[in-house]
């Protein structure tokens, strides 16, 4: 009998764009869905990016690009990191990739071997787990739940470290939280990890312009840490260029090489014009990542405010990103007759049946009792789907 191999065998499938798929079905019959579930800016690149784009299509940048990017692109990136994070980087220590999603996988698979642990706080995105499964790691979940606002302590930090621990993944702000590490937390747990030699930090900071608290904290700024850390950003959230495709990481050289002989093997280099794309985001007007953060804020006080005024959900308060993660576990055991909610899946599921609004439960995400919604979507969108959350939520008894 035909059969994948035992390393696809060991993954899961996305939850997030399973829940996205089934909305897309749902629409194409007529439905009427409101998709929360995807974590994408419902804004249109800026018009002085996609003029960029269609100039190197001119100027005929259709060839193949630089396994790690081309060097302009490079040096933006080095500019962009000195300027706005104090980080002194130089352009051999940077490898731009398809996504920071490939530039997740590129750490992981250049670092982790098997058999290795790598420590991923929960909630986590859920591709976290699923590409040190498939470097052949073990993946070691410390819970961070709701009540200590989904952030890692030092003292868990330590507690979790064995022999084995290479890396720990730690995104900030997060997803599917919206919880920001302050400078002080990053701190101490970026003392916990000196004392552990040949231990490093995959610091995802894709979000890092979506801040409702201030200036955004990276944990390579401590000393002793920039060589213990890799740094993975993108364009993808701040200037609204998801389908670009364009991430980047920032890493000591001898990690860069690594990843750029990895790339060299199963991609090559990201997409020409993509890349000129991304040069044009990072060197020119940074007005339209500060409207969109903005928009973001006041979806985030909107949406929170909605949410507090369902009986039943738990709601923090998220400091970046665009997402909410309600505790929803009050519902857990409750019934509308046709429906019963034993799991968090399970009332992500109700709300897709019933109320016609797409989450995901937080089960993917490594915690059971929350889901999450993200709110890149417009004011009346929001308004109308928590509407109809809180009169599917009121039948359940």
């Amino acid at each position: 009998m035909a059969q994948l191999s035992e390393r696809l065998q060991r993954l899961a499938p996305s939850a997030t764009l399973a829940m996205s798929q089934k909305s897309n079905e749902m629409k194409a019959q007529g439905l009427d869905v409101i998709n929360l579930s995807v974590g994408e800016p419902d804004f249109n690149t800026p018009n002085h990016i996609k003029e960029a784009a269609k100039k190197a299509i001119d100027e005929n940048y259709s060839r193949y690009s630089p396994v790690p990017g081309y060097p302009d692109l490079r040096k933006a990136i080095v500019e962009k990191l000195n300027n706005e994070n104090g980080l002194d980087y130089s352009e051999s220590e940077v490898v731009v990739s398809n996504g920071a999603k490939q530039s997740v996988c590129n750490t992981v698979l250049a670092l982790v071997n098997p058999g290795d642990e790598v420590i991923i706080p929960a909630p986590y995105w859920v591709s976290y787990p699923q590409m040190v499964k498939l470097a052949g790691g073990t993946p070691v979940i410390v819970n961070a739940g709701f009540e200590q606002n989904f952030k890692m302590t030092a003292a868990q930090l330590e507690k979790a470290i064995t022999p084995k621990t290479r890396m720990l993944i730690l995104c900030s702000p997060s997803n599917p939280t919206g919880s920001v590490y302050t400078k002080d937390e990053l701190q101490t747990l970026a003392d916990v990890i000196k004392n552990h030699e040949g231990m490093f930090v995959l610091a995802d900071e894709i979000y890092e312009h979506i801040n409702y608290v201030g200036r955004h904290e990276s944990i390579a700024q401590f000393e002793g840490m920039k060589e213990r850390s890799v740094i993975v950003n993108g364009v993808s959230k701040a200037y609204a260029m998801t389908g670009w495709r364009i991430g980047f990481i920032a890493a000591p050289e001898w990690v860069a090489k690594g990843c750029n002989k990895l790339q060299g093997q199963y991609t090559s280099g990201p997409c020409s014009i993509s890349q000129k794309a991304a040069v044009a985001a990072y060197t020119r007007s940074q007005e339209c990542v500060e409207q969109m953060r903005l928009a973001f804020e006041r979806r985030r006080d909107l949406i929170v405010k909605l949410a507090k005024d369902i009986p039943g959900l738990e709601v923090n308060v998220p400091q970046g990103a665009f997402y909410l993660f309600p505790k929803c576990s009050s519902f857990f055991g409750k019934s509308d007759g046709v429906h019963t909610i034993d799991n968090s899946t399970d009332f992500a599921m109700y709300l897709l049946e019933e109320a016609h609004v797409a989450t995901v439960g937080g089960d993917a995400f490594g915690d059971p009792y929350c889901f999450r919604m993200s709110y890149a979507t417009s004011d009346d969108n929001i308004k109308e789907a928590m509407r109809r959350i809180k009169e599917a939520l009121s039948k359940l008894k």
